[in-house]
């Protein structure tokens, strides 16, 4: 069975930074993609990024260019979103999302499993 795991929310004052996880298990990681979406309050959810897991290639929203990254870590099966100057617009819950076609890119329809989400609050 699949599960994603994410962590790492929390409180963050404007300009601070927080590293999101999403801990993957329950199959091969071959032809496995991971997307970050967030979701605000009253709005959709919004496409953040997403990594290719074999060979490590990367697509970012254009919103979030510069201001984060993204990393995978094969022995852990975990993949890493680290944020940085952080601003009270993108307080949301932040979803990772897994497809294992290696086609899901930036709609999370394409995402056929979801963690649980975490809570990200960044105060003015």
């Amino acid at each position: 069975q699949v599960r994603l795991v994410e962590s790492g929310g929390g409180l963050v004052q404007t300009g601070g930074s927080l590293r999101l996880s999403c801990a993957a298990s329950g199959r091969t990681f071959r032809n496995f993609v991971l997307g970050w979406f967030r979701q605000a309050p009253g709005k959709e959810r919004d496409f953040v990024e997403r990594i290719r897991w074999s060979r490590g290639t990367s697509y970012y929203a254009d919103s979030v260019v510069g201001l984060v990254t993204i990393s995978n870590h094969h022995a852990k099966n975990t993949v890493y979103l680290q944020m940085n100057t952080l601003k009270p617009e993108e307080t949301a819950i932040y979803y990772c999302g897994g497809d294992f076609t290696n086609r899901a890119d930036v709609r999370d329809e394409d995402y056929d499993y979801w963690g649980q989400g975490t809570q990200v609050t960044v105060s003015s």
